[in-house]
């Protein structure tokens, strides 16, 4: 698992996604799902972003979806706009955030991150 941490996991296939959203549960863990595509120039400047956010918040699990790549997964969440953002706690959504807004995703992620194992 500690090979993971401090990266951001792109999942290309379905169960790849469930396999990492399921550890996370089981771990307690915050997840932050990056909705993307590669057409998109707003999620293009968001992502080192998250990036950094991976490296530095490690008792987060960062995923990176392509929407054309993952239509299923985008829609399971009801993705229309990229990039869009979900934060996910124990299996439930906590929150979105749809469009490039750093400083909103950076504070989402210090709420909920600083409450994920509690």
């Amino acid at each position: 698992m500690a090979s993971e941490e401090g990266q951001v996991i792109a999942c290309h296939t379905k169960a790849e996604f469930e396999s990492q959203m399921n550890k996370a549960k089981d771990a307690g863990k915050l997840v932050v799902i990056d909705f993307t595509a590669s057409w998109c120039g707003p999620c293009r400047f968001i992502a080192p972003v998250f990036v950094e956010l991976a490296k530095k918040f490690t008792n987060a699990i960062f995923l990176k979806v392509d929407v054309d790549e993952l239509k299923e997964v985008a829609a399971e969440y009801k993705i229309e706009a990229m990039p869009s953002f979900i934060f996910i706690k124990n299996g439930n959504k906590v929150d979105t955030i749809v469009g490039a807004r750093k400083e909103e995703i950076l504070a989402k992620v210090e709420q909920h991150a600083a409450t994920a194992s509690a």
